[in-house]
């Protein structure tokens, strides 16, 4: 049992190893980012156990993977000094120091879909919390709001069978000679992955003073998707979208 969600925006940041003033994002969703908004939807504090996520497995259709852009960002430059951020020891800044530049990491017009598969009462509560949500969610970050329609089926039978065969592309159609095929990231390694990658995105806690993550496997590689999921423009994919949407309930 599981659900699906569409993960679309103008801006999204999927961050791994962040650090200080350089934000990155990979070009998915990370396990974190998607167990922060489903604790988000059921209200959890931050230090709330995370163990009941664990079981979840997660798969992640790229319809679009979007553009990486960098926000060049900067706190605190051309004031005072009495009115510049101050120090971890709450003294302030000298001058010439004062201006604190980050680098922040986003993908621009990406859109992802992504089975959630677990046990049915897992699944349901999220479904559940994703149509009424205890918190905002965001693709990341509070900067980035998601498109609607989030939830696009909270009770499926086989989430990823939709993923491959029923789910509209947010894409056109490739070239003549090119295969209809999207890239799909799924936990663990596959021999026909052409990719595999070690990331650090299990949340055992998101506590403000001490987070903690544990490391898992994902592998990348390209699976056919049918031909009559793709639409040749915009709004013939919003239609198909809220069709599927229509079915499912």
């Amino acid at each position: 049992m599981g659900l699906l969600l569409r993960l679309a925006g103008p801006l999204q940041s999927w961050g791994e190893h962040s650090v200080f003033g350089h934000r990155d994002t990979l070009r998915f969703p990370t396990r974190s980012g998607l167990i922060g908004i489903f604790a988000a939807a059921e209200g959890r504090p931050r230090g709330t156990p995370l163990d009941d996520y664990d079981s979840l497995r997660l798969t992640i259709r790229i319809d679009r993977p979007g553009i990486i852009m960098r926000d060049y960002h900067t706190i605190g430059g051309g004031y005072p000094r009495e009115l510049t951020v101050p120090t971890a020891e709450g003294k302030r800044r000298q001058p010439g120091s004062e201006t604190i530049l980050t680098h922040r990491y986003y993908c621009s017009d990406a859109v992802f879909v992504v089975a959630v598969e677990g046990p049915s009462e897992r699944t349901d509560a999220i479904a559940r919390a994703l149509e009424s949500p205890y918190w905002p969610v965001y693709l990341g970050r509070r900067s980035c709001p998601p498109d609607q329609p989030l939830l696009l089926n909270g009770d499926v039978d086989d989430p990823v069978v939709h993923l491959l065969t029923r789910v509209p592309v947010a894409r056109r159609p490739p070239r003549p000679d090119t295969p209809y095929e999207l890239d799909f990231v799924t936990e663990g390694s596959r021999g026909d992955a052409e990719s595999v990658a070690e990331l650090t995105d299990v949340p055992q806690t998101f506590s403000r003073l001490e987070r903690k993550f544990r490391t898992r496997t994902v592998s990348i590689a390209p699976r056919p998707v049918p031909a009559e999921l793709w639409s040749k423009a915009t709004n013939a994919y919003h239609d198909a979208l809220i069709e599927y949407i229509q079915e499912a309930r």
